[in-house]
């Protein structure tokens, strides 16, 4: 019985030390690589000046074509990530602002994001492998519920999210191998096939949104003009009137929900195909800028 403690003992602990190597090596790489992804691409980057920087989810990636603005003379770059909610948004900014950016003004997408303060997985998680080097993202995950485990366990973090920072993520930036993610000024254009053309928005309702709200605090605190919009949706929709509702809890965000008009400029009920995002770009330029 004694002997099979030892061993037990002695297997942990070798677990353990192969966990932390594991952890080790992983976060060595991600602390290399800077052109995956926009998270590492700000996380490892010196300052930056932009004229104009866009955050928000994919209804920010795929509606604002960014060589629009770079062809009015406006240094610009499209932070929006797909599947991202006002959670990833405010770390990004705080990060940017932390790294010395110059940036004059921000365009953030803020609608259906208004709905939940929650983060989101696959976005979150490319924040994690650097965890215990920065203290903004350890600060902005301290409240989540797994916190203890994604700090405190080597390796956890990487072994939970394997489909966006595991093995194949790790080996990929250890190679270098570049993604089409920062291409085009981070604007993503989606085609003219048809996705899902009826949405239902009905059982979403705007809040008073921490993240935002810090957004707000942190643009207020460094000089930076922020223009908060709500981008365009399709006519058939159900639940429009969520738009009001966000106006009444922010009357400052400027409602762009119906400024696009007709299927052909839509590649599904809440993305824009590329000809709707140029005309809705243009609109935003001759409106702000």
């Amino acid at each position: 019985m004694k002997q099979f403690l030892i061993f037990t003992v002695k297997t942990l602990v070798l677990l353990f030390l192969l966990l932390v190597v594991l952890d080790f090596m992983y976060t060595t790489v991600y602390l290399q690589a800077s052109n995956r992804g926009k998270i590492d691409y700000v996380y490892n980057s010196k300052p930056r000046n932009y004229d104009v920087v866009i955050l928000g989810s994919s209804r920010a990636n795929n509606h604002f074509v960014t060589q629009l603005f770079e062809e009015k003379g406006l240094k610009s770059f499209n932070y929006g990530m797909s599947g991202g909610h006002l959670f990833e948004a405010s770390l990004l900014l705080k990060l940017m602002v932390a790294r010395n950016y110059s940036i004059q003004n921000i365009i953030i997408e803020t609608d259906l994001n208004l709905s939940n303060e929650d983060r989101s997985d696959a976005v979150a998680s490319k924040f994690l492998p650097y965890l215990h080097q920065s203290t903004i993202i350890k600060n902005h995950f301290s409240e989540e519920d797994d916190f203890w485990q994604l700090f405190c366990i080597p390796f956890y973090r990487y072994v939970k999210f394997d489909a966006s920072i595991g093995f194949r993520e790790m080996y990929n930036s250890f190679m270098s191998k570049p993604t089409n993610t920062l291409k085009k000024g981070g604007f993503y254009a989606l085609g003219n096939k048809k996705g899902n053309m009826k949405n239902d928005i009905r059982a979403l309702k705007p809040i008073h949104n921490k993240y935002y709200e810090e957004i707000k605090q942190i643009c207020a605190t460094n000089n930076i003009n922020l223009i908060a919009v709500m981008t365009p949706m399709c006519s058939n929709t159900k639940g429009l009137d969520y738009f009001e509702k966000a106006n009444k809890i922010y009357p400052e965000i400027h409602n762009y929900e119906n400024a696009v008009e007709g299927d052909q400029y839509f590649s599904s009920c809440g993305h824009l195909n590329d000809a709707g995002a140029r005309l809705f770009t243009r609109r935003i330029l001759k409106d702000f800028f």
